[in-house]
């Protein structure tokens, strides 16, 4: 019974927590909570203390690698460029496609929000459409509200 339980008469009496005909598949969930505090990330079951992701673009112990995925600062750079500094891509739509945060303007990199603080944290250095450089956090709180502080 793989040490998680007692043989009687050739059938496996499993402790608690575990179950299976050897008592070995766990029902802990710990080992599949994601960073995020969802199990497998949301994107999977946790089958015996494993995550078996059901999201085919994800993979991982918990189901959080994405290799096809778009990091957080590619992905917002467009509605920053146009919250920030009224240029870019979104130029036109941004207020229909960018209101998704909240974003506060700072005077320096030094001045952003360093990691540390209780929310995920990414530091975030993208060119605008004139090729220059501007730099921007994006952090999303517990209740799932976004906020972003970019440099002027």
């Amino acid at each position: 019974c793989t040490g998680n339980g007692i043989c009687k008469c050739r059938v496996c009496e499993c402790f608690p927590n575990f179950t299976g005909s050897a008592c070995d598949c766990s029902l802990d969930t710990t080992p599949c909570m994601a960073s995020n505090g969802q199990i497998c990330n949301g994107r999977g079951t946790c089958e015996c203390g494993t995550c078996n992701c059901t999201d085919p673009k994800f993979q991982g112990p918990t189901c959080e690698m994405c290799q096809t995925c778009l990091g957080v600062c590619a992905e917002h750079k467009d509605c920053v460029q146009c919250r920030a500094f009224d240029k870019g891509e979104k130029k036109e739509t941004c207020s229909q496609e960018c209101m998704h945060f909240n974003m506060t303007r700072v005077e320096s990199r030094d001045k952003l929000p360093q990691p540390g603080q209780p929310d995920p944290l990414s530091h975030c250095k993208e060119k605008d459409v004139d090729d220059c450089w501007f730099y921007f956090t994006y952090s999303v709180n517990s209740n799932g509200e976004a906020s972003v502080h970019v440099v002027e």
